[in-house]
């Protein structure tokens, strides 16, 4: 049986994602959201176009992922609300386990007495346990999260790979 080899690692390492990643990284919460690029500059229709080729479309990605980072973070956290409220059951199971886990932990050790019933921490958290974990499987995060990964993958390096650079950022790299 022959296997396909596929090079991964040179479509990745021209990307540079890393640099990216560590710039990120290196920033504060607050400077973040100082970053945030008002909306008609990410959504400027003037400087979408076609990319010519391959390289080009490396080049575009490389830059706007750097520069609209903010502007992408923001654009997930929407995608990822609206895989919430669209699967409705998923939503329901992570605050139904969040509140039981919260109850539990405001008895501080002590049973839960109902009057006609008690129940100790531990048949508490079981309780939970059986009720939480088919409900979450029932409502399908695998699923929920491949679409998430998938709508935001197409999102961000769509709008990456078509929005052109800025003038002076396509001078100041020819120049170098």
């Amino acid at each position: 049986m022959s296997y396909i080899n596929i090079p991964l690692d040179a479509l990745t390492s021209r990307l540079n994602l890393t640099g990216v990643s560590e710039q990120v990284r290196s920033q504060s919460f607050g400077q973040r959201f100082a970053n945030l690029k008002p909306i008609s500059e990410f959504l400027d229709l003037k400087r979408l176009s076609k990319p010519a080729n391959f390289a080009e479309v490396q080049s575009r990605i490389n830059y706007n992922v750097g520069y609209f980072s903010t502007n992408y973070a923001g654009v997930a956290l929407m995608l990822g609300v609206y895989s919430l409220l669209t699967n409705l059951t998923l939503l329901f199971d992570i605050i139904f386990v969040g509140v039981g886990l919260f109850g539990i932990k405001k008895l501080n050790g002590r049973d839960l007495d109902v009057g006609f019933a008690r129940a100790t921490t531990s048949q508490l958290y079981t309780g939970l346990l059986i009720i939480g974990v088919p409900l979450f499987f029932w409502a399908r995060p695998i699923m929920t999260a491949f679409w998430l990964v998938g709508a935001t993958a197409v999102t961000i390096l769509g709008h990456a790979s078509l929005m052109d650079k800025p003038i002076d950022a396509a001078f100041s790299e020819e120049a170098v």
